[in-house]
């Protein structure tokens, strides 16, 4: 396997992003437990791009311009959506030792749709990974694969070590309402910010 294809899809995977800002969310308000189910969303996101990549939908996205745009664009308008909710639903950011925990189907939902509208993922499924994937050749379908089910390992790792950072922090904003209305302010123009960067891309 290329040491380049590492480091590049590790740069890709650390750099923070939608997923990266969702995980560390659920981390911090809900615990270690929901980050990690957070960070196997975000890793199971990557699916939809992968099989998108292997039947063509992705090269026809990335050839057709109105395509493209619509997928971009509705994921400025989910992230906007996220923003949204961060500020207005207190529950969304709140952290108490007896809230009701979010359940795992409801965490891995808004985790995958969140990658799903993400048209950075599709990019790097089109123009990055087939430069590591013999052209013409039968054992082509299963380095993309493999080298995808790297990617997919790095995301869950990386995403998981945010979110349980994140979870470490808990006890240090727990009772501290003004904390967590800054720490909501942030994530909510994190959204904003990147929904900014993905609508200009």
């Amino acid at each position: 396997m290329s040491v380049a294809f590492l480091l590049t899809a590790l740069v890709v995977v650390v750099t923070p992003g939608t997923g990266a800002v969702y995980t560390l969310a659920v981390g911090l308000s809900h615990g270690r437990r929901a980050s990690v189910v957070a960070a196997l969303g975000c890793t199971l996101g990557v699916v939809p791009h992968l099989v998108a990549t292997i039947t063509g939908l992705a090269a026809l996205l990335h050839t057709n311009a109105v395509a493209y745009e619509v997928v971009k664009y509705l994921g400025v308008g989910y992230l906007l959506y996220m923003a949204w909710a961060t500020l207005r639903d207190k529950e969304a950011l709140t952290v108490e030792k007896e809230a009701e925990p979010w359940s795992a189907a409801h965490v891995i939902a808004s985790a995958v749709l969140t990658n799903l509208l993400n048209p950075k993922l599709t990019m790097f499924f089109v123009a990055f990974l087939p430069q590591f994937v013999p052209a013409d050749e039968s054992g082509s379908l299963g380095v993309m694969l493999q080298l995808s089910a790297v990617f997919m390992a790095l995301t869950f790792g990386v995403f998981a070590a945010y979110g349980m950072c994140a979870a470490a922090m808990r006890n240090r904003v727990l009772a501290r309402p003004r904390v967590m209305l800054g720490i909501r302010r942030v994530f909510a123009a994190s959204f904003v910010a990147l929904s900014a960067r993905l609508a200009v891309a």
